[in-house]
């Protein structure tokens, strides 16, 4: 068994629905019409939605913002960042892993993050098994043949597993995970509190081809991260294609971890973030051109990565049997 990659059919899309006004101050309800705009298009799509709301009066704004092909479903979640808190689900379609879960090395710990993911797979039918250590599915991106991209900064970092070497963390990949060979990068984007998660930087589009993004301007704060991606990544192997990034993102003086990369594949749509930098609609097209066979879609996601994530942080889906 493996974790088979994002672009494997799908039954259904997880989606959780911004609710803690501490962790959106001055813009939960932009960041929940931004979320509702995602869960829209993908269900507009034609696949199934379920999209998480934390309590009676979460669910009256969800319903409001979302269409008929949105499934409303009430649960007891902190953080929406459904892609480390819920389950990853192997190809055999009846098999859930669950990990280890310290709120991102101990910096976000929010009631129902660490029961939520075993809580899914369960009402989904699934068997859950639970790895001895931490891991977060943003902290991963798989090509479904075994290969695997993530950062040293995240899965090396000793706010996770301190015990653990590379080695360690290799094997237990590929127990756990079938992910038997392993592309390491370097520094994750500045400023992202998951310590680098990998889907905010490099992402699989295909068997051993993998999205990077291209630094825009001189002042680009992550030039010399993605430089280094591109050149580890090259000389592993892989094709790398490039992706411009939004450039420099900043509200109040404070450079943002904005990316393309966080998109969120579903069945027949590839949904991205965008940002408002005139860098936006060349970061689309350029990942248009990565999938010709589904219709790509950049929606405004300012509002949710000012909680920390986007669209592809806030999902998680239902791997289809084949």
């Amino acid at each position: 068994m493996i974790l088979p990659p994002e672009s494997h059919p799908q039954q259904w899309l997880w989606v959780g629905f911004p609710h803690d006004e501490a962790e959106w101050p001055g813009v939960l309800e932009r960041a929940q019409e931004q979320i509702a705009a995602f869960a829209n298009a993908v269900a507009q799509s034609g696949q199934e939605v379920r999209l998480l709301v934390r309590d009676e009066a979460n669910e009256a704004r969800a319903r409001a913002l979302v269409g008929a092909g949105v499934e409303l479903e009430r649960r007891v979640y902190g953080d929406v960042w459904l892609r480390d808190t819920g389950p990853l689900v192997l190809d055999d379609g009846r098999t859930a892993k669950r990990f280890g879960f310290n709120g991102w090395g101990g910096k976000f710990e929010m009631a129902g993050d660490q029961t939520i993911g075993a809580e899914l797979a369960r009402d989904a039918g699934l068997a859950v098994s639970t790895a001895d250590w931490i891991l977060e599915g943003g902290a991963i991106d798989g090509d479904g043949t075994g290969l695997v991209v993530t950062t040293e900064q995240c899965l090396l970092n000793p706010n996770r597993n301190p015990d653990l070497t590379r080695a360690d963390v290799e094997a237990r990949l590929a127990r756990d995970l079938g992910l038997r060979r392993v592309l390491w990068l370097g520094e994750g984007l500045v400023n992202d509190h998951t310590d680098g998660h990998v889907d905010n930087l490099a992402r699989f589009v295909a068997p051993g081809r993998l999205a990077l993004p291209v630094a825009t301007g001189a002042d680009d704060p992550n030039a010399a991260i993605y430089a280094d991606a591109a050149a580890r990544a090259r000389a592993f192997g892989v094709d790398a294609a490039d992706v411009p990034s939004p450039g420099r993102i900043e509200w109040d003086g404070d450079v943002q971890p904005a990316s393309y990369m966080n998109f969120v594949i579903a069945n027949r749509v590839v949904v991205l973030p965008v940002f408002g930098s005139p860098h936006d609609a060349a970061g689309v097209a350029a990942i248009a051109a990565l999938f010709p066979n589904r219709d790509t879609i950049g929606l405004p996601a300012d509002a949710v990565l000012a909680g920390g994530g986007g669209f592809h942080c806030a999902s998680q889906q239902m791997p289809a049997v084949t």
